[in-house]
């Protein structure tokens, strides 16, 4: 996929599959919501996850984006790159804030404020600094 559709993707889809790296180096994958600052991933998580760990420990990871159900309708992006720490409370609730309207499918989920504020306090965020990305479109092999 080019540039652009590859941004489009990652603008239109909601979750993402991050793999981090464990202590005794298998993958680590979770599924989750997901927002955008400047075109990169970002994601917020709690302090003591496993993936906060693993980061901390090793900052690589994968993230991937991907949507169809046909072979033919098949089209994602693996995107590989480092977590870069966010701990900073505005920058948590700026990335929380986004999560949440993707979350909800909300243009404006300042209603969600207080609930993203709240839940924040215990919570770090990260953005994905991105090193390579890999795409495909499988609807272009009709």
């Amino acid at each position: 996929m080019s540039e652009d559709e590859v941004a489009a993707l990652l603008r239109d889809s909601r979750k993402l599959q991050l793999a981090t790296i464990n202590p005794d180096g298998t993958p680590h994958l979770v599924t989750m919501f997901y927002g955008l600052s400047d075109g990169r991933l970002t994601f917020w998580t709690y302090h003591k996850a496993q993936k906060t760990r693993n980061i901390e420990r090793d900052p690589r990871v994968t993230c991937l984006i991907e949507t169809g159900e046909d072979y033919f309708e098949l089209r994602g992006a693996l995107v590989y790159g480092k977590a870069q720490l966010i701990a900073d409370p505005p920058g948590v609730l700026a990335v929380g804030m986004e999560v949440a309207k993707r979350m909800t499918g909300l243009d404006d989920a300042e209603q969600l404020r207080g609930y993203v504020e709240h839940t924040g306090r215990k919570r770090v965020a990260f953005v994905v600094e991105p090193t390579r990305v890999v795409s495909w479109d499988h609807r272009k092999l009709a």
